[in-house]
């Protein structure tokens, strides 16, 4: 297997940079520690790792193309969002 170059290589890059930020995060909560002895607080760590989920989710989404906008914007709602 080829490392990718230019754009896909960044991409390639971020990826493995998130899989790996993912992995400690899933092995770095504290089971059976006392509450006292945590280094942070478990609902930002849950935070974090869906943060890093999705920033992987989005990353693989631009590695399969699929991130392609349509030619012209769907219509607006009332309040000025899509």
């Amino acid at each position: 297997m080829s490392t990718p170059t230019g754009g896909d290589a960044f991409l390639y890059t971020l990826e493995l940079n998130v899989r790996t930020e993912l992995t400690i995060a899933e092995i770095s909560q504290p089971e059976g520690e006392p509450i006292d002895q945590w280094l942070s607080d478990p609902s930002d760590d849950q935070r974090y790792e869906v943060g890093l989920r999705t920033l992987l989710g989005a990353v693989e989404a631009m590695e399969d193309g699929s991130s392609q906008l349509p030619d012209e914007p769907g219509p607006r709602s009332e309040t000025g969002g899509w």
